[in-house]
């Protein structure tokens, strides 16, 4: 029987020539990531078992993204922690405040994972790293401190979804859309514990921060991971990049799939999902009017520097309206300072918004975007829960950078299409 490309991975990490849906395996791990919360979990584990030395202080990350610059007394006493620690092993990929970067945005922009790894972190976004070709998955901070110790872990093979895409998307159709219509198509359990793997002839039209978008988003369909097949795209990002030999796995033809959703982008529409689950998608053109109170781009999900400028190219001239908060954080470091030197730094203040240093602070209700009660938000995050962002009363709408970028100048959600058409009109 066939391998799909994750299968592959796995095997080839087990040592072994051949893997099966449900089979329990132990595999090595190329990398293993903690940030700013779940670290210190970690560690206390870590120490608790009387562990000694780290299996490889080269293939371990600790970033601290989340609460940082610190909001607060504990975030400090966290980020502390994780610090002595890093200085205490020798942790070569430790990244503080003026390193730090979102970690899903930052460990592929450093070249740390790339084509054929294998991959844990103590964050369940952890799947991002499936654009790049590799296993990726999130773990709990026990599993991370066995892998720290160790450079194991223990998985069960999962079984796979193919999702074929087809044709070329329209404009202001992005991998934020791609992913919002598949889950609405499958809901939030649709890939329990199963390989979300992308293939067809509309891969070729997605740029990296797409896919890394798509991938980082296939937890929220329930999957174990989202891979993506290495194309030319791929190699065009990690060469030079990446900081290991790029390994290249293929599903095999008589790869089995426990079922295939097609999508053809060229159908697609800007897509929203409403309050409070990834799955109550609407398209653009169904929504409505919901006044919104404020506009959040950023976030690991997409806070690179294709999101920052497409917001910039609907912002540009134009004010954030009345009554609206506009924040937006880019990804890493060096996306922001790409910011600064293309001018869409410029563009989000003129127009009104905040323009901030990397934080994943209020994707999860932490600091730098918090919602009162009945406040209406649209982000670019990757979860709308309830309470998700602040207050259990307030609302979360999940949006492209396009769409919450027309939202932010028209104060309710917005067709990007609708200001250029206006524009044109005048």
């Amino acid at each position: 029987m066939g391998m799909t490309m994750t299968q592959k991975i796995l095997a080839a990490h087990a040592g072994l020539t051949e893997v099966k849906p449900g089979q329990l395996i132990e595999a090595k791990l190329d990398l293993v990531l903690g940030n700013d919360i779940t670290s210190p979990v970690a560690i206390n584990e870590f120490e608790k078992c009387g562990a000694s030395s780290v299996f490889d202080k080269d293939r371990i990350a600790l970033v601290l993204d989340h609460f940082t610059p610190n909001k607060d007394i504990k975030a400090a006493e966290q980020c502390r922690q994780v610090r002595n620690f890093a200085n205490r092993f020798h942790i070569t990929n430790f990244f503080d405040v003026g390193r730090m970067g979102i970690e899903h945005a930052l460990l592929p922009e450093q070249g740390l994972v790339g084509p054929g790894d294998c991959v844990i972190g103590a964050d369940s976004h952890t799947c991002t790293y499936g654009a790049l070709g590799a296993f990726s998955t999130g773990v709990g901070s026990t599993d991370m401190a066995a892998g720290m110790i160790t450079g194991k872990a223990w998985f069960k093979v999962p079984s796979a979804i193919r999702v074929v895409l087809k044709n070329q998307p329209a404009k202001w159709v992005s991998g934020k859309d791609v992913i919002l219509h598949l889950i609405g198509r499958i809901g939030v359990d649709g890939a329990l514990y199963r390989s979300l793997e992308f293939t067809g002839d509309g891969v070729k039209h997605l740029s990296m921060d797409d896919r890394l978008c798509i991938a980082n988003m296939a937890i929220e369909a329930g999957a174990k991971n989202g891979i993506f097949p290495v194309d030319e795209v791929t190699l065009a990002y990690t060469t030079g990049r990446f900081q290991r030999e790029a390994v290249v796995y293929e599903a095999d033809p008589d790869a089995v799939y426990d079922e295939t959703v097609e999508i053809d982008l060229s159908q697609l529409r800007p897509t929203v999902a409403f309050p409070h689950l990834p799955e109550n998608t609407k398209t653009i053109d169904e929504v409505g009017t919901v006044k919104i109170d404020q506009i959040v781009i950023g976030s690991c999900t997409n806070g690179r520097i294709e999101d920052l400028r497409v917001a910039a190219s609907i912002l540009k001239g134009r004010k954030v309206a009345k009554d609206v908060r506009c924040i937006i954080l880019p990804g890493t470091q060096e996306i922001y300072l790409q910011a600064l030197r293309e001018g869409l730094a410029e563009i989000f203040v003129e127009a009104g918004a905040v323009f901030s240093t990397p934080t994943c602070g209020p994707c999860l209700g932490g600091h730098m975007g918090i919602l009162g009660k009945g406040e209406r938000a649209v982000s670019t995050t990757n979860r709308n829960f309830v309470g998700r962002m602040g207050h259990i009363e307030s609302e979360v709408y999940l949006a492209s950078p396009a769409v919450a970028a027309a939202s932010a100048v028209m104060g309710c959600l917005a067709d990007p299409d609708r200001i250029m058409k206006e524009e044109e009109e005048r």
